[in-house]
């Protein structure tokens, strides 16, 4: 049970790893703040190193924040804490069981082999096969049929007959449309796959620090620009950008203008600094 929960979870990750600056960004959100890595890092957040590293891949393969049974602390340097929390992730990105979640990811989002179309010779077979099925059906119907529903019963046989004489007709339309499209069918089929596949393998690429380059570079797209000194106002208990075109804006540009500049503007340089290292 817990090995299909994990799977059925790893399932619906969509690794962004835009999610990983801006998970970072939303744990301010939340009161989260570390003053030290590692040991001193997790005690203050009340979790062992297993829970905090399936917690962090979660975040990273989900682009959303696991906070829960995470203990709220008190924040203090927003800076330091985007930095912390940015070389955890980025150190357990590169590690062996990440990857290993990563390669599940991917494949789980692997498109589907195309189902085999059948010849005109097996579709004339199957539909052989099952007008005769309807025959026999109606047959062993007509059998215990009662004085009410005799004759609706005879009128399914005689049709049930008719789709048999049909489907085994030599010059059948239906067939005949089917063996001249056949072919074409197979192609754009065959095709259609593997465009399917050039587009998996090039939304994840083997190497996942390639991926982790272009989810970087979103966040750097959606995080440009933020006007941090934009003014807010109030209506029914809810504030509202001033400017119009503000309220317009993304979500994530919304986060980050919520995370304040020193935590966009740490993340955005830490993103900066590890796209250039990506190969």
């Amino acid at each position: 049970m817990r090995k299909r929960l994990l799977n059925k979870m790893i399932t619906r990750l969509r690794l962004c790893i835009a999610g990983l600056i801006l998970v970072i960004i939303s744990l301010f959100l939340f009161s989260f703040t570390i003053q030290k890595m590692k040991e001193d890092f997790l005690k203050q957040l009340g979790l062992t190193q297993s829970a905090a590293d399936h917690k962090i891949a979660g975040s990273l393969l989900s682009g959303s924040l696991d906070y829960y049974g995470v203990r709220k602390v008190l924040m203090n340097d927003r800076a330091t804490v985007v930095k912390d929390l940015a070389a955890y992730a980025k150190q357990y990105a590169a590690s062996d069981a990440f990857k290993k979640e990563y390669a599940a990811l991917k494949e789980s989002n692997k498109p589907a082999p195309p189902q085999k179309i059948d010849t005109p010779e097996e579709m004339r077979a199957n539909m052989i096969k099952m007008a005769k099925e309807f025959v026999a059906n109606s047959e062993e119907g007509l059998k215990k049929a009662t004085p009410q529903t005799k004759a609706l019963l005879e009128q399914m046989l005689e049709q049930a007959k008719k789709n048999l004489k049909d489907a085994e007709d030599p010059n059948n339309k239906t067939i005949k449309a089917w063996a001249q499209n056949y072919e074409m069918l197979k192609k754009m089929t065959q095709e259609g796959w593997e465009r399917s596949m050039k587009e998996w393998e090039a939304a994840y690429p083997a190497n996942h620090l390639l991926y982790i380059r272009v989810k970087l570079q979103n966040f750097l797209e959606a995080t440009e620009g933020i006007d941090y000194d934009a003014q807010l106002y109030e209506k029914n208990n809810k504030k509202y950008f001033v400017k119009a075109e503000y309220e317009r804006k993304s979500s994530r540009w919304k986060m980050a203008y919520r995370a304040g500049k020193d935590a966009v503007e740490t993340a955005r340089a830490f993103a900066s600094q590890w796209i250039s290292e990506i190969k």
